[in-house]
């Protein structure tokens, strides 16, 4: 946002410079990110005065120059100037660019006036046309200027040459009562009063408005109050569409705007100087003599100004005559009804829109404009009718006319100021220093927050309406540590802190060590927005539309539900990746879904992985190789063993239909993670074309299981024995039942089982396959013996043999 110091000036009567200024609205939380210099023309005339021409002689050795001598005002003897204008003569009142004044071309490349000789003659300056002053493209001759000019006057203040200092404000989105050059001021006040300077705020006058004329009713009907809470119109007719006079569009050009005419420009004006937006119709475009306000039915056409025709939701509040829509209320204007050369009348209007329903319109028509930034964060709607006065005599000012109606201000219901308690007590304890009663009155007083009640405890406040940020005791305390300068608060010599655990911190530190695990098997971390579009639940018969959480004020349709699942998001991250020539990734991502229920929503907390592409990084000690179902199960046992849950998870009926081939593990009958390999219909959503897997961990129920607490063992004194077995098999028993049954025949002395080959082909029986399977034994208190080792391996060939009808090869 831009800020005009000459502009603000007019609010505020002060002396400071800009640096100064730049700081104290910066301590304020108004963060000026940079300080330019403005001028209408430039060099400013610095440099130009006006001169009067006391002598002209034509130049003994050159016809077409002539030798003046000039007055510059300045209390010194006339200069002389050698000119080789044709109308210059005696007596008149001229510009006089006097020595080192640096003019510009029209290419902005500067030449400095120098004393020098023009055949033969001395020449102290340069009397000066139209087009060496950049005022315009004549060059037929020098200006000559009216004669009751004085000598000396610069030719800045003749020629209305504006130089000014403009702020460029970082505003912040809730300050909407500074988003104009009035709500600057006032932070203004508060902040010069704070440092001993007491300024009052001047706002202009509106004392001569005046109805002239009733000439021209214009009738208006509000349909819908919600969305329309308050609006004021008045006429104003017998006016002249023309460019403005040159203050107002030095105003305007200062903070980056382009004037267009008398009307745009004062309506422009008004909404940068009190934060009021403003709309001038043409009074002869309005059918019937009658404005409603109302929302038209879906799908109703509609040009705007910028010649595209726009297709209307239901609930876009629109300004209509009696033909139809006018105006996109509160965001931008339509193509037919606006102010052209050709306008006599004019209804403007001064209105309060509901700021949900403008948002809500112009991010549906990819609109922002400078009426719909306000509108949407909330302006004041006690100054509607005044803003509207006070544009109402600024066009009779630059563009004529009469007030030809009364002020209609339809307000059916009045926006209240808040009422808010604070307590001396919480202010002193959220700002870590006391603050004197009598300062935090004076603070919320320059604030124009007034004190309603007074106890020894605290205070009774009524917050004006216009601070919509400001609803809380907590905001009040914001405004006063803002006002009373976050500087200003000493850094205390000791940081007071609390050991004390809870299950979150539990939960965190079993959080990190699982991420940090990760992050050494070569995974990143992601961190995808919960917010989603609605239409990904349509990939998964699992995920269902009713209990989609929607946002009731989205950005846009692709971030207005809350996510149920952390796939799509994920392999948006995938995807994105891919197209970036980044083609093997492995991500994980602790994050919650949301679901809606019959009671209210439910939120789950998950951690999810996707791994795709190679294994590793290209090299030639390393054959490439895809990463592959084997590989990503492995690191799922990891986080299982580094959790504590390897032994205790057994595999349940998998059901999810987002996986081509998945694996479902449960402690008890209570499922904790779900992996496998992703369906290529889904991925073909996402424009992916490799193999991706995805495992969700369901970290709120992992929590039940998991310990922090280390338990240690001794290392054993006696050494462990493996034997292997060669099992002939059918080809659909999975090694998880072979294990199964080891551990069930000899539950003391076997301490793992592994699978380290599976051989299917030649030379087997059909629906055959070969398992080498090994396992070690081991007894923590002796030496194994021969004899015990081959009775435990006979119970178990016996049990496979028995149970999956294996032999041995």
């Amino acid at each position: 946002m831009r800020i005009s110091y000459n502009w603000l000036k007019q609010f505020i009567k002060t002396d400071l410079k800009s640096e100064e200024i730049a700081d104290i609205l910066t301590d304020l939380g108004l963060e000026v990110e940079g300080v330019d210099k403005y001028e209408s023309l430039k060099g400013g005339l610095q440099g130009v005065v006006i001169g009067h021409v006391l002598t002209c002689e034509k130049h003994p050795d050159a016809d077409k120059l002539k030798i003046t001598t000039v007055d510059l005002g300045d209390g010194n003897a006339p200069v002389q100037i050698v000119c080789g204008a044709p109308n210059v003569a005696a007596g008149q009142k001229v510009p006089v660019a006097t020595i080192g004044t640096k003019l510009f071309d029209k290419e902005g490349n500067a030449f400095e006036i120098k004393k020098g000789k023009i055949r033969g003659q001395e020449s102290h300056g340069m009397i000066c046309a139209e087009d060496e002053l950049g005022l315009g493209e004549s060059h037929d001759g020098i200006m000559i200027l009216n004669e009751d000019l004085k000598p000396g006057t610069p030719a800045s203040k003749v020629f209305e040459i504006e130089t000014d200092e403009v702020f460029e404000i970082g505003l912040t989105p809730n300050r909407a009562d500074a988003m104009s050059h009035m709500g600057v001021a006032r932070d203004l006040r508060a902040g010069l009063l704070q440092k001993g300077t007491s300024s009052e705020l001047m706002t202009p006058s509106v004392s001569k408005f005046k109805v002239e004329k009733r000439t021209l009713k214009i009738d208006v009907k509000v349909e819908n109050e919600k969305l329309a809470p308050r609006y004021c119109g008045v006429t104003i007719s017998g006016i002249t569409v023309k460019p403005s006079p040159t203050w107002l569009q030095n105003r305007l050009k200062a903070i980056g705007l382009t004037p267009k005419n008398n009307i745009v420009d004062v309506t422009n004006y008004v909404l940068h100087e009190l934060g009021q937006p403003l709309h001038a119709f043409d009074a002869a475009q309005i059918k019937g003599n009658k404005v409603v306000v109302k929302t038209v039915p879906a799908g109703t056409k509609f040009v705007t100004l910028d010649d595209i025709e726009r297709t209307l939701h239901e609930e876009d509040l629109m300004i209509c005559d009696e033909s139809g829509p006018m105006c996109i209320a509160g965001v931008f204007g339509g193509k037919t009804s606006g102010v052209s050369e050709k306008t006599q009348a004019i209804f403007l209007e001064s209105a309060y829109f509901n700021p949900v329903s403008v948002r809500k319109t112009a991010k549906r028509h990819t609109l922002s404009t400078d009426a719909s930034f306000r509108f949407e964060r909330g302006i004041d709607p006690n100054i509607t009718e005044y803003a509207l006065k006070r544009a109402a005599l600024l066009i009779q000012e630059v563009a004529g006319g009469e007030i030809t109606s009364d002020i209609i201000d339809i307000y059916p219901k009045k926006i209240e100021d808040f009422s808010v308690f604070i307590h001396f007590n919480k202010v002193n304890k959220i700002i870590g220093e006391e603050i004197k009663p009598e300062t935090i009155k004076k603070i919320l007083a320059s604030l124009d927050i007034k004190v309603n009640s007074i106890t020894e405890s605290g205070l009774g406040l009524i917050i004006p309406s216009y601070r919509v940020d400001v609803t809380r005791e907590i905001d009040v305390i914001e405004e006063i540590l803002r006002v009373y300068g976050y500087n200003n608060i000493k850094i205390p010599s000791k940081v007071n802190a609390t050991t004390a655990n809870s299950s979150r911190t539990e939960e965190y530190k079993v959080q990190n060590i699982i991420a940090n695990q990760l992050c050494s098997l070569g995974f990143n971390e992601m961190m995808a927005n919960s917010l989603t579009t609605p239409d990904y639940v349509k990939l998964s018969e699992n995920l269902k539309e009713e209990f989609n959480v929607m946002m009731l004020n989205p950005l846009s349709s692709d971030l207005s539900a809350m996510r149920q699942s952390l796939l799509f998001s994920g392999l948006e991250a995938v995807s994105f990746n891919i197209n970036r020539r980044r083609s093997d990734l492995k991500f994980f991502e602790f994050g919650k879904s949301y679901h809606k229920t019959a009671n209210g929503h439910d939120e789950n907390k998950h951690l999810t992985l996707l791994v795709t592409g190679n294994r590793q990084n290209e090299s030639w000690t390393n054959p490439q190789s895809k990463s592959d179902f084997f590989l990503f199960k492995g690191y799922i046992n990891t986080i299982l063993s580094r959790l504590g849950l390897d032994k205790k998870v057994t595999s349940l009926p998998f059901e999810n239909d987002v996986f081509a081939e998945g694996l479902a593990l449960a402690v008890g009958k209570e499922v904790i993670v779900e992996f496998g390999t992703v369906k290529k219909s889904i991925l073909k959503s996402f424009d992916i074309k490799q193999e991706v897997l995805y495992a969700d961990f369901a970290w709120d129920k992992i929590q039940k299981y998991v310990s922090t607490k280390i338990k240690f063992t001794d290392i054993p004194k006696y050494p462990e024995v493996r034997r292997d077995l060669a099992l002939l098999l059918d080809e659909n028993v999975p090694f998880e039942q072979i294990y199964n049954i080891a551990k069930q025949t000899e539950k003391g002395l076997l301490k793992d089982v592994n699978l380290f080959d599976v051989y299917t082909g030649n030379n087997l029986p059909e629906g055959k396959k070969s398992y080498a399977v090994s396992f070690i034994l081991q007894d923590d208190s002796k030496t194994l013996t021969d004899t015990q080792i081959d009775k435990i391996m006979s119970k178990l060939q016996g049990n496979f043999e028995s149970q999956l009808g294996a032999s041995l090869r």
